[in-house]
């Protein structure tokens, strides 16, 4: 069955390709992993750390890193859909290609089904060109000191981290009824630049001997020193890119390269296939005229 064919079933069901989606992986564990993304979120947003990140640095960081990397890769992995209510329950069953049959398809699987219809590489790639720009953004010092001066932008800084980074993670995990629009060399690539675009952003704070932020007094004796705060906020920052995406990036490697399919067989197969459809096109054109 095709993406995008739907076939009524009794009671009211579906069994609809484009809908469908393959096991939920271990329930307890995904339940783990979105308890972890709740208590991410509300331990960046409330005291201490809401308060205290708009007087250090390093804190500012962590909370960034929350923000940004922790929480939206536990909600990703957790795949929480179902759970929200956005995801339809499956009927137990599972079609020819052992795709799970949906009792009714809500707003997730048909905002999967619309990702599966167009898997250009182009619209895989506009949620992380958009992540990209959103972290670049808060880490502007312009922004950041704005932060430290009107703590409700961190209202703002949630939602905007949160949502572009789970739109990152959603093409470089399976969240089920989401996968992927990215192939694994793609994801590494993708997972790669992400990495280093914030360890660049907080070196140009580590490596500043003058506070990039002008928002966060320092005070001798009492807080961090200059150099002390913003190496730390580089620190926090570099770990916890590390931790986030370099096990997603040799977890692809590793099943990339154990991957059955040969590229060169593959390559032989998809220009077999296009030489056959243009033969089978050709044919078609020919047809009208031989009859007539």
């Amino acid at each position: 069955m095709t993406d995008g064919a739907a076939a009524a079933r009794p009671g009211g069901r579906f069994r609809h390709g484009s809908l469908a989606w393959r096991g939920e992986g271990s329930g307890g564990a995904r339940l783990l992993l979105a308890a972890l993304a709740v208590l991410g979120l509300v331990a960046a947003l409330v005291p201490p750390l809401s308060s205290e990140a708009r007087r250090v640095e390093a804190l500012e960081a962590l909370q960034f890193a929350l923000l940004g990397i922790g929480v939206p890769a536990l909600v990703a992995l957790s795949a929480p859909w179902r759970l929200l209510g956005l995801a339809g329950r499956r009927t137990g069953a599972t079609d020819a290609e052992g795709n799970a049959v949906l009792e009714r398809p809500r707003m997730a699987d048909r905002a999967a089904a619309t990702r599966r219809r167009h898997p250009r590489l182009a619209r895989g790639l506009a949620p992380v060109a958009l992540a990209t720009s959103v972290f670049v953004a808060w880490r502007v010092p312009a922004i950041v000191d704005a932060l430290a001066r009107h703590g409700w932008l961190s209202l703002v800084e949630a939602v905007t981290l949160v949502g572009a980074g789970t739109g990152l993670w959603l093409e470089l995990v399976e969240s089920p009824p989401f996968a992927p629009r990215l192939t694994r060399p793609q994801r590494i690539a993708v997972a790669a630049i992400v990495m280093w675009t914030i360890w660049v952003t907080a070196y140009i704070v580590g490596m500043s001997h003058t506070s990039m932020y002008r928002a966060y007094a320092h005070v001798a004796g009492r807080d961090l020193s200059v150099s002390a705060d913003q190496a730390f906020s580089t620190g926090i920052l570099w770990l916890a890119s590390l931790c986030a995406f370099l096990p997603l990036i040799f977890s692809n490697l590793m099943k990339w390269l154990r991957s059955d399919e040969d590229a060169d067989a593959a390559l032989y197969r998809l220009v077999r296939d296009g030489d056959a459809g243009s033969s089978t096109d050709s044919a078609r054109q020919a047809e009208p005229h031989g009859r007539g």
